[in-house]
């Protein structure tokens, strides 16, 4: 889900409140009552403060109160259906982070299986909407389609729920300022050709990868430009192969490895969950995306040089927001020719960043 798109289709999230039962917590599978449906949800997560350690409907004041709560589907419905994993524009531990900075409290994983798909309009409304989410009001883009063979429309689903008393709000399909519409399909497309800058307008925000330092050949490190290399999640969508200039947040006690030689401004800002501090310190960097045709690669790779840095990194989670594409991957004649092209792209990178503080 993006907070910057409504496009909906039967794979997309679905914005509701809901009171969900007291005893459903955040490691039950389902709630007790719906143990004989076979529709048993995947999980729950809590993502705000306010909901604690559970999704009771009851709050720490004793007040019988609805939570906002985004639905989404586990697999994506194309996954289903195809048999073909789908690469995704944002995987669950980073979906999670960014409905949390939303002001979301709760995700809900609905397993899309068979008894999902073959529910009709009608029957998914009483049995997932009403029955076990207890929703009481919900948004979804106007070309939202659900039920068996995605026969139900948004309307219909106006229709349907205003007959348990449900309030659905039809939100409007949006366009960025140079009038493309704002979809998935359209940013996937941005990142695959390198038009970063469009895809992260049509995102609204720079398009992120997350991942953990392992250890890799330390072919950098010879040629005077070591990388940390990055284990992302194998569903992560990857931009087309090349060279980016991003901007890294280093997680899990980022503020204590700074290099006090550095000359590079860090920052430590307020979480974007309310009231919680970051421990994110952010520095320039030079990322790589490829097989590295060089040295003959065959591996993908995803390595990140930082600008005005040094230590150790392995074990860190790095947050990579991508900036600007510089190039596209090539391959060089020798190392020499690979090293000055190195140098020349962190050159182009400071100046880039620079112009984008």
């Amino acid at each position: 889900m993006s907070g910057q798109s409504s496009r909906s289709n039967p794979g997309q999230d679905a914005n509701l409140e809901s009171k969900p039962p007291a005893s459903w917590d955040n490691d039950s599978a389902a709630p007790p009552d719906t143990a004989d449906s076979g529709l048993n949800f995947n999980g729950s997560i809590a993502l705000g403060q306010a909901v604690g350690n559970s999704f009771s409907g009851i709050d720490s004041d004793a007040v019988d109160r609805l939570y906002s709560t985004v639905v989404t589907f586990d697999p994506h419905p194309q996954e289903f259906f195809t048999g073909q994993p789908k690469k995704l524009l944002t995987p669950l531990a980073q979906k999670v982070e960014l409905l949390a900075a939303m002001g979301v409290e709760q995700l809900v994983l609905l397993p899309f299986d068979r008894e999902l798909a073959a529910l009709s309009a009608s029957e998914f409304v009483e049995e997932i909407l009403v029955r076990q989410l207890q929703a009481s009001r919900i948004s979804v883009g106007v070309d939202f389609r659900f039920g068996q063979g995605r026969a139900g429309t948004a309307v219909d689903l106006q229709s349907i729920a205003s007959g348990y008393g449900i309030d659905v709000t039809l939100v409007t399909l949006h366009n960025c300022a140079e009038g493309d519409r704002i979809s998935s399909s359209a940013i996937r497309e941005g990142l695959a050709s390198g038009d970063l800058r469009k895809a992260n307008q049509l995102l609204g925000r720079p398009y992120t990868l997350v991942g953990t330092v392992v250890a890799g050949q330390q072919l950098g490190r010879t040629i005077g430009f070591p990388t940390a290399n990055l284990e992302l999640p194998p569903e992560k969508f990857l931009p087309c192969f090349g060279v980016y200039a991003v901007r890294v947040s280093v997680k899990n006690g980022g503020e204590n490895i700074k290099d006090p030689n550095s000359s590079y401004k860090w920052e430590n800002p307020q979480s974007l969950i309310a009231e919680k501090r970051s421990n994110l310190s952010f520095i320039n960097g030079v990322m790589n995306i490829g097989r590295r045709p060089t040295v003959d690669g065959l591996q993908l790779t995803v390595e990140v040089h930082l600008l005005d840095w040094s230590g150790d990194l392995y074990g860190k989670t790095l947050s990579a927001s991508l900036v600007e594409f510089l190039r596209p991957e090539q391959k060089f004649a020798s190392l020499d020719a690979l090293k000055t092209q190195i140098q020349a792209d962190c050159d182009v990178a400071r100046k880039v960043l620079a112009a984008n503080n």
